[in-house]
């Protein structure tokens, strides 16, 4: 049997993709997994449902595969996650193509303690998923509801799956989770990311770990000194702050103000001088009032981001928010998502001409023989997130995707950086 994987949403899902595709491989000997749905006989998408695009993105991709029962060899259609959790019934009614529903309720703990995975993006860089769940209910959000309460995953199984990533061949391992610094105080009764990064250093292969999805009131200074002292812990950080209107953010149900996030964000700074922060925001949100909207204007022009992205608020069914007063009309919150998108644009490509001089140590994601140039990242740069490194290798053209190499950043093009090969170092 041929197998074929969509899988939509965060990164959380798509480790969960490769750990449900690696165990039907088990269960179903002789079968294998094609990138082409014309050739295959099962089609899985795991979906996401976080907010209202991405609803709508699942439920075309349901619909698109089906039309290959009609016209390719495609048997059978299974719809996993968030969506056939939250929509298990709607989904069996409303869509015949679909011959199966299963929720993340009905395998995700399982998976959690599964370690064979089949590799669906890049050979060198992975993502390692370090809990499930969230505890925090903040009230846009409907994620405890879908994935259930806060559990982590336990350390030695961890580290036995990072050792099976680096024999695969995996350089960079990105920590993920709904939360990732609250890693460990179900298991160990402490916050144990800390202990966890410093095993990961020690497996060999892995030579960048990232942290991603950290809350800012949860980071403490024993995470901010191994993010500084660890030479395999990359120098960024993604914390979702969401609003700085302390009216906004406590309807959100977040547990900081604006006076903690400046204090946390100084901190960050002043012991990682380099740190690379990264945060997202929404606009629109119930009863944002101009002067609220101004105030997260102000606090992005202040704070200056490296990274940053902004959705518009997205109402929910089944969370607080969605019974709030005050919900502001869609023209509106895409309105104030451009003015806020077009403020950070400015601050991005003066942060990335601020750059010019510097010698980073990037990773080699592509060739283009077009442009006669590598494709990289460096520290600063999150896979499929953030910016690229172009990097001007003169007459060489034997490196590999999965290199790491000394650049010195002669430019910057938008959002990236082009460089040349520091010839010195190499």
């Amino acid at each position: 049997m041929k197998l074929y994987m969509v899988s939509l949403g965060c990164d959380k899902n798509r480790v969960d993709s490769e750990k449900l595709l690696s165990s039907l491989l088990l269960k179903h000997p002789g079968s294998s997994v094609t990138d082409d749905p014309e050739e295959a006989e099962l089609a899985i998408v795991n979906t996401c449902s976080f907010i209202g695009p991405a609803k709508e993105e699942s439920i075309q991709t349901i619909l698109a595969l089906g039309e290959y029962k009609k016209t390719a060899r495609l048997q059978k259609l299974l719809v996993a996650g968030c969506l056939a959790e939250r929509y298990r019934e709607e989904i069996r009614k409303e869509l015949p193509e679909v011959d199966e529903v299963i929720g993340v309720s009905d395998y995700v703990s399982r998976l959690d303690l599964q370690m064979e995975r089949v590799a669906s993006g890049e050979q060198y860089s992975d993502y390692l998923k370090i809990a499930e769940g969230c505890d925090k209910y903040c009230s846009y959000c409907i994620i405890p509801k879908l994935r259930g309460h806060y559990r982590s995953i336990p350390m030695e199984h961890l580290l036995r799956e990072a050792e099976q990533l680096s024999l695969r061949g995996v350089k960079e391992l990105n920590l993920v989770a709904q939360e990732t610094t609250l890693y460990g105080t179900d298991l160990y009764g402490k916050k144990a990311l800390p202990e966890l990064i410093q095993r990961l250093s020690a497996v060999e292969g892995i030579e960048w770990i990232r942290l991603l999805y950290c809350y800012p009131e949860e980071i403490e200074l024993p995470l901010i000194r191994e993010i500084r002292d660890n030479a395999k812990l990359c120098h960024y950080l993604d914390l979702p702050i969401q609003h700085a209107s302390d009216r906004i953010l406590g309807r959100m149900r977040r547990r900081t103000r604006a006076s903690e996030l400046r204090e946390k964000i100084a901190l960050l700074r002043r012991e990682i001088p380099d740190i690379t922060l990264r945060t997202t925001l929404i606009t629109g949100f119930p009863g944002e009032s101009e002067e609220d909207f101004r105030e997260l204007l102000d606090f992005t022009r202040e704070l200056r981001f490296d990274r940053l992205g902004v959705f518009p608020y997205s109402r929910e069914e089944g969370t607080a928010a969605a019974e709030m007063e005050g919900q502001l009309p869609e023209k509106l919150k895409r309105e104030r998502w451009k003015k806020l998108m077009e403020l950070q644009q400015g601050i991005a490509f003066e942060k990335a001409k601020e750059q010019i001089g510097r010698r980073l140590r990037v990773l080699i994601t592509a060739y283009d023989p077009g442009a006669k140039h590598y494709i990289a990242r460096s520290y600063m740069d999150a896979p499929e997130i953030d910016s690229f490194v172009y990097v001007n290798a003169g007459s060489r053209r034997n490196l590999l995707a999965g290199d790491m190499r000394q650049v010195r950043i002669t430019g910057s093009r938008g959002y990236d950086l082009i460089g040349e090969l520091d010839e010195s170092t190499q």
